[in-house]
């Protein structure tokens, strides 16, 4: 697997744009190549304007979304309908206007009384081991989205908690989140490094250095980001802002591609 490589678009809208581009059509190839795709989802304001692109695109309904199966990264332990709940986002951003049968949607659980996030996040595991192919531990990823937090963090794996040094369990539960809520549940990194391609998406000068130490592979337990990686790739999607903000002694400037560059290199020219 080669390394990280960041694209870089001129403005919030435009990374939202091409990273809709480039899922419309690596789903698509996905089902037709496999018969089958597996995608798994994030939350944020960076992750609703992508959402709402791919919801809008003009090629959206040449993908057989009822071959397509979508999970989450990570997910707020709030009680189901809750409006800061990611999947809820997801499903009113996007997934309400695409033909994906209600069984393909796997939301992590929510939140019950009398039911641990610890129990929760076993419940999710289950899921995930129970449509693994045979001999697999975990359904075949074909691309994990993640966003970054200003402070290095990649799902609800935070700088300096065990979970960024988790390297056995597949879904674990967070009960002390930085963020709130403080109760979460987060897909290991060595889950989400099992997808074929990672794509993390972040839009504005705060995260900047996140983005820079990630790019540069810091430690995994310091800077969470660092330690996200494919096994086929791993790109890196942000905006002009941010990447004017990276420090130039962290990143070479050759692993930095425009939006034209990456279009040029993967997108067919109908989707340009």
């Amino acid at each position: 697997m080669t390394g990280k490589r960041a694209v870089v678009a001129g403005s919030r809208a435009e990374l939202a744009e091409l990273v809709a581009d480039k899922f419309v059509v690596r789903v698509r190839k996905s089902v037709k190549r496999q018969g089958v795709a597996n995608v798994v989802l994030t939350g944020g304001s960076v992750a609703r304007d992508v959402h709402r692109a791919i919801s809008a695109h003009p090629d959206r309904d040449s993908v057989d979304w009822s071959a397509v199966h979508f999970w989450w990264g990570d997910e707020r332990y709030l009680p189901a309908g809750d409006a800061e709940r990611n999947e809820q986002q997801a499903t009113e951003d996007m997934l309400e206007s695409l033909a994906v049968p209600a069984s393909h949607i796997h939301r992590m659980p929510a939140q019950i009384a009398g039911v641990s996030v610890d129990v929760a996040a076993a419940h999710y595991a289950e899921e995930l081991a129970s449509l693994a192919p045979e001999g697999a531990l975990w359904p075949a990823f074909d691309i994990v989205f993640a966003g970054v937090g200003p402070d290095g963090h990649v799902l609800s794996v935070f700088p300096g908690f065990p979970q960024a040094s988790l390297s056995t369990r597949a879904v674990v539960g967070v009960d002390n989140s930085p963020k709130p809520p403080s109760q979460r549940i987060t897909m290991s990194i060595p889950l989400a490094n099992s997808a074929q391609r990672v794509w993390l998406v972040a839009s504005g000068s705060d995260k900047a250095s996140a983005i820079g130490l990630a790019l540069a592979g810091a430690h995994t337990p310091e800077v969470p980001a660092a330690g996200l990686r494919g096994t086929q790739s791993t790109k890196v999607f942000i905006d002009a802002e941010l990447a004017a903000g990276v420090a130039e002694d962290l990143v070479e400037r050759q692993r930095f591609w425009s939006a034209d560059d990456e279009r040029a290199d993967y997108i067919p020219n109908a989707l340009r």
